[in-house]
């Protein structure tokens, strides 16, 4: 069996003195959460206990009782060697004779108990055991039960001492497009830990995206911003998530001041005319850019950051450049959309592929960021990755990418004369 112990039952076991009662909720599949403490014989009142709801809920509801000790740290060196050890235990006198206070003696049926050692880690530091850990008590001796502590900080927090948590925290990012590419990125841009993201897309999910998407079945129909904000809420509740379920060419308007309150914009939105739009408003608002999209129906992944300086292009501009060097513009391609219906061109990458790309997109954008708020290690290679998903030797420069999985970085290329969105309004 394995115990889960919330944070607040945990709070209360350190400091409410040397024993009390318990209550538990436990399912058919050898799980149970502490959900009420008391101390000593006090009222068992209950504790915010989320942690296994909704395993629990799939699985029956069994109510258990049980009791808490203050230990002397040698009991939980013998349960850290007893476990693991099928049948291994100690005789119940063991087990009592090592109790600060309070013994509740055990019927017909065992309990569970949990110990607090206090100086367990200080007394015995070796052997890498909990302060609190869980047994079965029972006549015939009480047996070691494996546990699960939920520690005071989680989420993000967890390793704010080797990455830069408070700076990405303060960050503002806005995603243009939530389907395949975007969805991989909203999720990256949350585990990286960026405090606020406003995700906008106008679209539903639909029967055909489940193969590529992030977001599962049970969103069918729903807007895709609000499925995929539901989520990423859940799985990174550090993360504040806002759907917009908006159109950044038709809204414009209702866009344009949200950009001049945040620090970075992604596009991973499909056609030129979106990828267009949302770099003139990004230059506009003086916030950086990145666009992420597949091309050669697939084969190539690319990351475009565009910042709004005076020696960086915009994305025509770029374009242009590839151009007049005897290059393609893949932009027109991206105007025909992907899918299984008859208005769309059929997409040959693979949901992993696509989420390689959205993954480097957030890389790109946490890179930038944290960039700009004195962080050189993490300054990027170039502001025009390609991504080679299959093998395109075919291809004109610089998307002759000729092994699957090699990356190519190219340096910014300057502003075209004349161009309305490069040129300052």
């Amino acid at each position: 069996m394995l115990i889960l112990v919330p944070h607040d039952a945990a709070a209360t076991v350190r400091q409410a003195g040397p024993w009390g009662l318990i209550s538990l909720r436990g399912n058919h599949e050898d799980l149970a959460v502490v959900r009420g403490i008391s101390a000593r014989e006090g009222p068992v009142l209950p504790v915010n206990a989320t942690l296994g709801q909704s395993l629990l809920a799939a699985s029956g509801d069994v109510r258990l009782t049980g009791c808490w000790y203050r230990v002397a740290p040698i009991l939980h060196v013998y349960w850290r060697q007893l476990s693991g050890r099928l049948g291994a235990g100690i005789p119940v006198s063991a087990f009592q004779e090592h109790l600060t206070s309070g013994y509740k003696n055990p019927g017909v049926t065992p309990y569970l108990a949990l110990t607090y050692a206090p100086d367990v880690k200080e007394s015995f530091p070796e052997h890498e055991v909990s302060d609190i850990v869980a047994w079965r008590v029972g006549r015939d001796g009480a047996y070691p039960l494996s546990s699960l502590v939920e520690p005071s900080t989680t989420g993000i927090g967890q390793i704010q001492d080797h990455w830069p948590v408070r700076d990405l925290q303060e960050a503002r990012v806005m995603l243009i497009g939530t389907g395949s590419i975007g969805s991989a990125t909203a999720h990256a841009l949350a585990g990286y830990g960026i405090g606020h993201l406003i995700l906008v897309d106008p679209d539903r999910l639909s029967w055909h995206n489940l193969v590529r998407h992030t977001t599962g079945r049970r969103h069918i129909g729903r807007p895709k911003a609000v499925a995929l904000a539901e989520e990423i809420t859940t799985l990174r509740p550090d993360t504040t998530v806002v759907p917009l379920v908006l159109d950044v060419i038709d809204d414009a308007d209702r866009i344009r001041p949200l950009l001049r309150e945040s620090h970075l914009v992604v596009c991973t939105a499909d056609g030129v005319a979106a990828r267009r739009v949302t770099g003139h408003l990004a230059r506009r608002a003086r916030i950086p850019a990145v666009m992420a999209c597949v091309l050669q129906d697939g084969a190539l992944g690319e990351i475009l950051r565009l910042m709004p300086w005076p020696q960086h292009g915009c994305l025509t501009c770029r374009r242009q450049t590839l151009a007049e060097h005897g290059s393609i513009d893949p932009e027109p391609a991206l105007d025909a959309g992907y899918g299984t219906g008859t208005r769309h061109r059929p997409m040959t990458a693979v949901g992993p592929d696509l989420h390689i790309v959205g993954h480097l997109a957030a890389k790109t954008a946490v890179a930038t960021l944290l960039e700009r708020r004195g962080h050189p290690d993490q300054r990027l290679p170039g502001e025009h990755s390609l991504i080679s998903l299959r093998r395109q030797p075919d291809c004109a420069p610089p998307f002759d990418l000729s092994r699957t999985g090699e990356t190519r970085w190219l340096p910014a290329t300057p502003p075209h004369v004349g161009c309305p969105t490069c040129e300052s309004p």
